[in-house]
């Protein structure tokens, strides 16, 4: 059976992010590769999680966020996790809703202050 494992640098190259990156995830426990002396490996399991944690600050979510609910998979299985998620989303999709508004009415400011200045100037 081939080893499907990555190593540590391969493991950086494949999700596009820094060692110090993946040491940091795996100081707060969200990845746990696999050990042979000083050398890290990365299994299909420590994979999935880097995928989901790295969608996870895609959508805004805190590093502890997602901590938490990897934990409940691990605790509480999938449909645990799974309402856990919907609810996060919700939370997350207001949050976001309410930054796009706080953005739109900063935009539409700059723009009236820009078109205002630019009328001076004429």
């Amino acid at each position: 059976m081939a080893d499907t494992r990555l190593s540590f640098k391969e493991m950086c190259a494949k999700f596009d992010v820094t060692p110090r990156t993946l040491r940091y995830y795996e100081y707060i426990e969200l990845l746990q590769p696999d050990r042979d002396g000083r050398a890290r490996f990365y299994g299909p399991r420590e994979s999935a999680r880097m995928k989901l944690v790295l969608r996870g600050r895609k959508y805004g979510f805190s590093l502890e966020e997602i901590r938490q609910w990897l934990l409940i998979y691990e605790k509480e299985g999938t449909a645990a996790q799974m309402q856990a998620f919907v609810e996060m989303a919700d939370r997350q999709m207001t949050e976001l809703e309410s930054q796009r508004a706080q953005l739109d009415e900063a935009m539409q400011e700059l723009k009236d202050l820009r078109n205002e200045t630019a009328r001076a100037v004429s």
